[in-house]
């Protein structure tokens, strides 16, 4: 019985991951307004009535894939500010492992384009924008902490810290949104081109 339940819940798991891939992809190119739930449940390769089933509507599918976005990227800067390092190699960590998700997995990069998208709109659901308003600086803020102990220790550059945790997340996102765009023609840079703006 455990069993069947551990696989039920499994393949569940699955298709509501297979909904919000299919549905961040239509998203990102296509835009909220012009994406209907038929177009969504098409791609997933499943029927509008068993959609209905993991979500109420497009809108609460965009709010999941806004949420999902901003828990993973803070959650991940958080645990980087945490980390044991300097603050150079902190920074280098940070370059390192976006470039390999942007190069690893398709999603990466229409997640950015997506929070771009909707940071930008404001025909998107109320509880995006309260999301977005409420997480947007988090990365942005652990990345000025880490420079600003950087800039004490001599390691990086004594520039306004604010302005080069700018400068770090527009490259970033920036690439990320390149990708997103041109998908496999697009070449990843190499790291050391991003970390000579910081040491």
């Amino acid at each position: 019985m455990g069993r069947n339940k551990e696989l039920n819940q499994k393949t569940k798991d699955e298709r509501r991951g297979q909904i919000l891939s299919k549905a961040l992809m239509l998203f990102a190119t296509k835009g909220l307004a012009a994406t209907k739930i038929t177009d969504i449940a098409s791609a997933a390769g499943m029927s509008q009535g068993l959609l209905y089933h993991y979500y109420r509507s497009k809108e609460d599918i965009f709010v999941e894939l806004i949420r999902s976005a901003f828990e993973r990227m803070n959650t991940a800067s958080l645990e980087l500010e945490k980390l044991p390092l300097p603050p150079q190699e902190k920074i280098r960590l940070a370059i390192e492992t976006l470039l390999q998700g942007l190069n690893d997995n398709e999603d990466t990069g229409r997640y950015y384009l997506l929070i771009a998208v909707a940071t930008a709109s404001e025909a998107i659901p109320e509880a995006a924008k309260t999301i977005i308003q409420k997480e947007n600086l988090v990365p942005y803020e652990v990345i000025t902490r880490i420079i600003s102990e950087g800039q004490k220790d001599g390691s990086i550059k004594d520039y306004e810290a604010k302005d080069l945790a700018l400068v770090f997340w527009t490259s970033m996102k920036g690439l990320a949104i390149h990708k997103a765009v041109h998908g496999n023609k697009f070449k990843m840079p190499d790291a050391d081109i991003l970390m000579s703006m910081f040491i």
